[in-house]
């Protein structure tokens, strides 16, 4: 039998001392580098940067680790944002509450919209997605809460905890930056615990597992329903960034956009996806002003690390020689 449980489930590769210490300084440079990036950067851009960031992380969560394709992830991310900007404008709840709330029905959202998709496979779960989620889109768009095109403008960012004021833009950024740390720290947790190696199994071979007697659909439900509220997480957070929530963020390209961070960064990499959504926040950031359109240089740079990098950028990083020397692993 353990034999067979072996074979089920992906191998853990156990690290040696060198590359646990090579873990660490990459962890406690990024975390220096995050700290001081506001002197160095804008920090609107960095905030939104962060919000997406966590958003590829928590899609990933259910694409790499989980082996399932969702278009319809905007719902939850879109949803939070509405739901945190109501509470917080509306109710007078105080930001961390209100991200709560926002976090706490993209759950729902997911457990409803999970219930309906995993019962297929493949590219009809895919499309199960989308068409849940351009359900929520107009209703978002008939809402009386959500105000239609016109969205929830103007919400107040508040006073966490009731004294820090985060109007001030340096506090606001270490707000979202601790967000931002949380959601990881869960994801990371998540992929390395019992329930993350089952669904490791589940996405390597599924009949498999299933003849192992797990119920596979309560583990994928159960990853959907992480994925939706971590994804909710950031987008409550992003409601408060830029104090609005629109339609933008629950259409069908928002969808698009998570995906396309996902497969730049590595799918199934933990730090693939910061570095997708940060290629492409910083595209758009840059070059808005560009008379040149966005839309064509995002499609020619996904093009090339399609041909080029298969496996996403710090995927063919994790699978060079450099990467293996330094003791990073990959799972395709």
């Amino acid at each position: 039998m353990s034999d067979i449980i072996h074979t089920a489930a992906p191998p853990r590769i156990e690290r040696s001392g060198t590359a646990t210490k090579t873990y660490a300084i990459f962890i406690g440079l990024g975390l220096v580098l995050l700290l001081v990036a506001p002197l160095f950067f804008y920090p609107i851009f960095l905030m939104k940067l962060l919000c997406f960031a966590l958003f590829a992380c928590a899609f990933n969560l259910l694409l790499g680790y989980t082996g399932l394709l969702s278009f319809g992830h905007a719902t939850f991310f879109g949803g939070a944002a509405y739901f945190t900007a109501h509470v917080v404008k509306v109710w007078g709840l105080s930001p961390e509450l209100g991200i709560l709330v926002g976090a706490f029905g993209a759950a729902v959202l997911g457990l409803i919209m999970g219930f309906f998709a995993i019962r297929r496979q493949g590219i009809y779960f895919a499309m199960i997605t989308l068409a849940l989620s351009q359900m929520f889109f107009f209703f978002c768009l008939q809402a009386e809460f959500t105000h239609g095109e016109d969205g929830i403008q103007s919400v107040p960012r508040g006073h966490l905890f009731g004294f820090i004021d985060l109007s001030e833009t340096t506090n606001m950024y270490y707000f979202v930056l601790a967000v931002f740390l949380i959601g990881m720290a869960i994801i990371w947790r998540f992929i390395n615990s019992p329930f993350g190696m089952i669904l490791k199994s589940i996405r390597e071979n599924e009949q498999r597992a299933i003849s192992l007697g797990y119920s596979v659909s309560r583990y994928k439900l159960g990853a959907f329903v992480t994925s939706a509220a971590l994804a909710g997480l950031a987008g409550g957070t992003k409601a408060l960034v830029f104090q609005f929530a629109t339609l933008t963020d629950v259409g069908w390209q928002m969808s698009g956009e998570v995906i396309l961070m996902t497969l730049l960064g590595g799918i199934g990499t933990l730090i693939g996806p910061i570095f997708g959504a940060g290629l492409v926040v910083a595209l758009q950031n840059y070059l808005a002003t560009s008379e040149f359109p966005v839309t064509i240089i995002t499609g020619v740079v996904f093009m090339v690390c399609v041909l080029l990098f298969r496996r996403g950028l710090i995927g063919e990083f994790y699978a060079s020689r450099l990467g293996r020397k330094l003791g990073f692993e990959h799972r395709r």
